[in-house]
């Protein structure tokens, strides 16, 4: 009977031990205002930079789903944005604001980690993602989070 408990009382303690060790996905919370503005995050696949707030003006360049950019203004749907916090290297210009998430939270993985279609481990997986992936944070849903996928969506289970 004494063996039975000592196995037990063992094997609780690996379990705690175990659990202790266990890394977690990582919630990084928004970052907030920097020196010159919101960071964002291009959610489409391609994104046209123009001159001024007006989908007629010229166009300056186009970023890429996932590109990381600064919001410095925002006004009528628009926001103006810089490519770098350096003025030498930066890009300026407008860009329509339906495409970005501002100062979202970022999902980082600690293990490679199932896309779900919708908020059900039965649905379809719409992707794996591997270990250090970082991705914005479009809703938090309970259990649930939807992160943005370069032009898509995808659910992940807390």
């Amino acid at each position: 009977m004494k063996k039975h408990v000592w196995i037990t009382i063992l094997i609780v303690m690996t379990l705690i031990i175990g659990s202790i060790w266990t890394v977690q996905a990582e919630i990084i919370p928004p970052y907030g205002e920097g020196q010159i503005g919101l960071s964002a995050v291009v959610l489409c696949e391609n994104l046209t930079v123009r001159q001024a707030p007006v989908a007629d003006t010229g166009i300056i360049s186009s970023l890429q789903g996932g590109d990381r950019i600064i919001v410095m203004k925002q006004t009528d749907g628009w926001a103006e944005i810089s490519t770098s916090d350096s003025e030498d290297d930066a890009i300026i210009g407008w860009v329509k604001s339906d495409y970005l998430a501002i100062d979202p939270a970022w999902y980082h993985t600690d293990k490679a980690t199932p896309v779900y279609a919708w908020n059900d481990t039965a649905a379809p997986k719409v992707g794996l993602l591997d270990k250090d992936t970082v991705l914005p944070i479009l809703k938090d849903d309970g259990g649930w989070i939807v992160v943005g996928l370069r032009g898509a969506s995808g659910w992940i289970q807390k």
